[in-house]
Order: structure tokens, then sequence, then C-alpha cells
């Protein structure tokens, strides 16, 4: 008699932020625009602290997009737990950044103005990343 074919069950982990972004990797919106260059989590703290940086340099002149979202929850256990009794609540949310990802995107200002907000909000990031422009821009 022929036995049921067994099924191995995955259990769901964290996973790994293995390889370079599939997509989000060339300039859409903007002229300017921050490239990543390393893997990591990148929480909705630093998203929004990036923004302020960056519309507070440009006088909220021209325009920013943001090209990521922090759509994975993270939770976590209080201090002084002991092991056991279910999963910790949620804590946060973070977006997950792939090698090459675009972040920000700038238009609307000069170069120079566009450089140095995207520097300040580069500042606040925890990876490494670098300005990027904008194949066929023609600086005015």
């Amino acid at each position: 008699m022929l036995e049921p074919k067994r099924v191995k069950r995955r259990r769901v982990h964290k996973g790994r932020i293995k390889g370079n972004t599939s997509r989000g990797h060339q300039i859409a919106f903007g002229d300017f625009a921050i490239k990543a260059l390393e893997p990591k989590y990148i929480t909705a703290r630093q998203i929004e602290a990036c923004r302020v940086a960056i519309s507070r340099k440009m006088s909220r002149e021209g325009q920013i997009w943001i090209r990521i979202f922090p759509d994975k929850p993270v939770t976590s256990k209080p201090a002084e737990t002991r092991m056991g009794k279910g999963k910790g609540a949620l804590d946060h949310f973070v977006a997950v950044v792939h090698p090459g990802r675009i972040l920000f995107e700038v238009t609307g200002v000069s170069q120079k103005l566009a450089y140095e907000a995207l520097r300040l909000a580069q500042f606040k990031l925890p990876i490494k990343t670098k300005l990027i422009t904008r194949r066929d821009y023609k600086g005015s």
C-alpha cells in the first residue's frame, strides 16, 4: 500500500537581506537621488528624519520623492523578561533596503542645493550611500 507523501513545512524566519535590488534602482521622478550601497533595515523614524532634513534645507522648494516604505513589522519583548510566553508586541516598522535601491529623489532646485540637502539626509541613514544624478540632466 502506498503511503501519502510527506510535506515538509517551512518555518517563517526573519530572513536575510541577500543580493542586490531587483527594482527601484534607477532614477524615476527627480534629477538627483540617494542610492543605497549596503543591505540594511531602515526604520520609519530614520526615513522621517531624512525627509525633514531635506525639506528644511530646500526651504520647501522643489519636490521630494521617498522611494522606500516601512512595511515590515518588528516585534520586541520588554527588557528583563523571561523566555517564553509568546511573541513580543509590535515595536516599530522597517523598510528592507538592498544595495542599489534608490531611497530619495529631488528635483526643482539647483544641483548644489540638491546635493547639500541629500548630503544632510545621508548623515541620518545607518548605511553607506552615494549621490547620483539623472543621466540626461542638463544643469541650468
